[in-house]
């Protein structure tokens, strides 16, 4: 069943081999979606679940429940597409519903970090650049067999690290929220010159293939 669960998820995913912190993470969100799967929780409940998580973010911002939040949420995202998979529910309207979910979710983010005190000019320009990477990717792989496989330093695991960074700060009762987000700002336009460059060599690679 495993071996299986690895295979499905490679083919969906490019025929991206199943190694070492891959198939770390992967092990594990299995063994935690069998009991899911077991009490036929779907992957759509799944996916609202970290929407709603990421919603409670802006209001628990001050308190530690917002890092519980925040880290339900990445879980909960982390998770439904292996639940996907392993009850062979995965689809193209579940993974535009799943990618969906993640752009309203990274908003919440956003006023969760403006309520902590950071400048909105910063993290809305580094939000539009969050927004923009993953556009790339979706328009680039969606003009044919084109994957950006490659991996930049603010993926969404460490866009939110900056927001949970923010959070202990304002916990701690230290002040560095604009510093963090003109950090997660330098990371995020970094990234989405990353994946640019990425996407268009591999579409002019194509381009003179095709010639």
């Amino acid at each position: 069943m495993k071996h299986e669960f690895f295979d499905r998820w490679s083919a969906l995913h490019g025929g991206v081999a199943v190694t070492g912190l891959v198939k770390g993470w992967l092990t594990i969100s299995y063994f935690l979606c069998r009991p899911l799967a077991a009490a036929k929780i779907s992957p759509n409940f799944l996916t609202l679940c970290g929407v709603l998580a990421s919603a409670c973010i802006c209001i628990t911002h001050h308190s530690f429940w917002g890092i519980v939040f925040l880290v339900f949420s990445l879980i909960c995202d982390g998770i439904d597409g292996t639940l996907a998979i392993i009850t062979s529910k995965d689809s193209a309207r579940g993974a535009m519903l799943d990618s969906v979910a993640d752009r309203i979710g990274e908003f919440f983010w956003l006023v969760a970090f403006y309520l902590l005190g950071a400048p909105i000019w910063i993290i809305g320009v580094a939000w539009v650049a969050a927004f923009s990477q993953e556009y790339v990717r979706a328009r680039i792989a969606g003009l044919g067999d084109f994957r950006i496989d490659i991996v930049t330093i603010s993926e969404r695991p460490v866009r939110a690290s900056f927001l949970a960074f923010a959070m202990v700060l304002h916990l701690l009762k230290i002040n560095l929220v604009t510093q963090t987000a003109w950090m997660w700002l330098v990371f995020q336009i970094i990234s989405l010159v990353m994946v640019s460059r990425s996407g268009f060599h591999r579409l002019r690679e194509a381009d003179s293939v095709g010639n």
